[in-house]
C-alpha cells in the first residue's frame, strides 16, 4: 500500500509541490493533521492552529515543560555538592570566628581573677579611687597570701578611708564583707571587736556596734577603746547621759590604761587622742 504522504502534493499557500506533512518552502501543512499542542484537526495550508494558536509543527508546551522537569539539569546536579560544601565551610568559619572572639573577650574580662581590689584587699587605691582595679598593668596581690587577720585589717582600713572621704555608698558596699571577715576571727579580742564595732557604726548598724562595746567593757570595764566606742554609739543614739558617763570614765582611766601599753592602744592612738580631747572639752563645758 502506498503511503499518501509519499505522493507529491501542491502547497495550497505557495503552490510548491512536496511530500510529507509540511511544505518545504513555506512550512504550511500539505495535508490534514492534528495540532501538536492541543490535538485539534489542522486544515491543509495552515500555519497556526485555529484553536490554540500554536505554530504548526511546534511541540506541546506542556510536553516541553514535562520533558524539561523530568530531565535534571546536568549543571545543577553537578553544582549541588559544591554548594553544600561551601555552606559547610562557611558554617565552620563562623564557628571558629565565634570561638576566637569569645576567647579573646573572656581573656580581657577576667576581672574575677583580679577582684581583690574590689573587696578592699589591695592598698593600691589608697588615696583616691574606689576602683583600684582600673590601674593599668598592676596585678593585685594573691589573696591566698593574706591571713584572715590581714584581710580583716585591710577591709577595716578601706571602710574607714571611704567613710573619711564621704563615700557612703561604698561604705555600705564593703561593710558587710569587712564584718564577715572579722566574724571569721572568732573568738575576737578587744582590738578586733573595736574594729568591727567601728565598721558597724559608720555603716549605721548601731545595735551591732553597741554589742561590741558592751562585750569589751564586760571583760575590761576601763578599756579605752570600749569606752570610746560606747560613747560614740551613745552620741549617735542621742543618749546624752550615757555619752557623758562614758566620757568621764575615759578621762579617768586614761593614765592607768595607757601604762598597760596594749598593742591596740598603739594601733588606734589617733582615735584615743581625738576621743580624749573631745571628752575633756565636754567635761569643761559641763
Amino acid at each position: 500500500m502506498t503511503d499518501p504522504q509519499s505522493q507529491p502534493t501542491a502547497c495550497s499557500v505557495c503552490g510548491t509541490e512536496g511530500t510529507g506533512r509540511f511544505c518545504a518552502n513555506c512550512g504550511a501543512t500539505l495535508s490534514s493533521g492534528n495540532c501538536a499542542a492541543c490535538n485539534a484537526p489542522l486544515s491543509p495550508g495552515a500555519h497556526f492552529c485555529h484553536r490554540c494558536g500554536a505554530p504548526v509543527g511546534a511541540r506541546s508546551a506542556a510536553a516541553t515543560s514535562t520533558s524539561t522537569a523530568s530531565t535534571p539539569s546536568a549543571t545543577g546536579s553537578s553544582s549541588l555538592p559544591w554548594a553544600v560544601a561551601a555552606i559547610a565551610l562557611l558554617a565552620l568559619l563562623a564557628m571558629s570566628a565565634g570561638r576566637f572572639f569569645n576567647a579573646s573577650k573572656g581573656s580581657s574580662l577576667d576581672a574575677p581573677a583580679n577582684a581583690l581590689p574590689q573587696a578592699g584587699l589591695d592598698d593600691r587605691a589608697a588615696a583616691g579611687s574606689d576602683d583600684a582595679a582600673s590601674a593599668p598593668g598592676v596585678r593585685a596581690p594573691d589573696i591566698s597570701s593574706l591571713s584572715p587577720q590581714e584581710r580583716a585589717d585591710r577591709l577595716f582600713n578601706r571602710v574607714m578611708l571611704l567613710n573619711s572621704q564621704g563615700k557612703n555608698d561604698s561604705v555600705l558596699f564593703f561593710a558587710p564583707m569587712a564584718i564577715s571577715a572579722y566574724q571569721m576571727l572568732s573568738p575576737m579580742n578587744a582590738d578586733q571587736r573595736y574594729d568591727m564595732g567601728r565598721i558597724a557604726e559608720v555603716a549605721g548598724a548601731l545595735p551591732l556596734a553597741k554589742a561590741q562595746a558592751d562585750t569589751i567593757l564586760r571583760t575590761s570595764p576601763n578599756h579605752l577603746l570600749g569606752l570610746i566606742l560606747a560613747a560614740r554609739i551613745a552620741s549617735l543614739s542621742s543618749d546624752s547621759a550615757a555619752k557623758r558617763q562614758y566620757e568621764s570614765k575615759l578621762v579617768a582611766a586614761e593614765k592607768t590604761e595607757l601604762q598597760k601599753k596594749l598593742p591596740e592602744y598603739d594601733r588606734h592612738q589617733d582615735d584615743i587622742s581625738a576621743a580624749l580631747t573631745d571628752a575633756r572639752q565636754s567635761t569643761n563645758r559641763r
